[in-house]
């Protein structure tokens, strides 16, 4: 974004009454709440007359009451194209990826099938209990098809500990995810609007970057710049930002990529509403860009109006 402050300001003097979706029923629901804190803090600071709401306290359908919705919902029912079609049906403009390309982003399976049918690079996988699933070896990593967070993924090393990760993981969701472990160097890439920002590279003693890395630890280390040369960097955020519109993304995301021990980028999954909370990297990469948290919240609910989906208050 370009705007100067006093342009920013006046295009915010605009929007009008703004409700911060945060909480809902998900998983995800206490990262979610913090999403949401830091967003509506933001926005307030910035003069906005915004509240926060929890969907899973209030009926959806008070939500015509404003002119715009900043999604801060992680998880089901705010990721995955749910409160995007109610919103689309009640005409309130809405942050982020509109339904389809929420549905899909969310659904990792099949993310990683269009990915592979545009001919990008994923990691070999296979859905838990199909008949023809190939040989991948091991390590594997066991992940719950339609979760986030890291929520019920494992790394396991032998076929004993891939059948209790398998049954771990659908107590999440009946649909699990079996990926050929990549071994390297972990990124990723914020995406907001029609530029990537710049990579981030994460670093962990854990196993991978799981939820105690994302959340608790004091000891994930994230590297920005990421240490990759400027060709290097130039490819990856080229590649993601083809993963992210393959998806049929729009506004702002996150994808994540691993670089393989052939030096080769290898996609794993895209986040269509990213966490918002003090840990989180999407406002990391937008610092690294020159952007303060606040214009990086007024450039993602100026976006909402400008999608073509619900037309009141745009």
């Amino acid at each position: 974004m370009t705007d100067t402050p006093a342009q920013l300001k006046q295009a915010l003097s605009r929007v009008g009454r703004v409700a911060v979706l945060a909480g809902g029923r998900s998983a995800e629901r206490e990262i979610s709440l913090k999403s949401g804190r830091e967003v509506h803090a933001a926005l307030r600071k910035l003069g906005v007359l915004a509240e926060l709401v929890d969907p899973a306290e209030v009926p959806v359908d008070t939500l015509t009451g404003f002119k715009r919705v900043f999604i801060a919902l992680h998880g089901r029912g705010g990721e995955d194209g749910v409160i995007q079609g109610v919103l689309e049906h009640l005409g309130v403009p809405y942050t982020g990826s509109g339904v389809m390309a929420s549905a899909i982003g969310m659904d990792k399976v099949r993310t990683k099938l269009l990915w592979a049918g545009a001919g990008l690079p994923t990691p070999a996988f296979y859905v838990a209990g199909s008949a023809d699933a190939p040989a991948l070896g091991f390590p594997l990593m066991v992940k719950p098809a339609r979760e986030g967070s890291s929520i019920g993924m494992r790394k396991v090393d032998n076929a004993q500990e891939l059948a209790g990760a398998i049954a771990a993981a659908q107590e999440y969701d009946d649909e699990v995810l079996v990926e050929r472990w990549v071994t390297g160097a972990e990124f990723t890439v914020a995406i907001l609007g029609d530029r990537a920002l710049p990579a981030i590279r994460l670093e962990t003693p854990n196993s991978f970057y799981d939820f105690d890395a994302k959340y608790r630890a004091d000891t994930t280390r994230y590297l920005c710049p990421c240490g990759l040369d400027e060709v290097q960097e130039n490819e990856l955020k080229a590649l993601a930002l083809r993963a992210f519109r393959a998806v049929g993304a729009e506004g702002w995301g996150r994808v994540d990529v691993m670089q393989d021990a052939d030096g080769q980028f290898q996609l794993l999954e895209i986040n269509t509403v990213p966490g918002m909370t003090d840990h989180s990297l999407v406002p990391m990469a937008a610092r690294a860009e020159g952007l303060s948290f606040e214009a990086l919240v007024a450039e993602i609910l100026l976006s909402a109006g400008d999608v073509g989906r619900g037309a009141a208050g745009a």
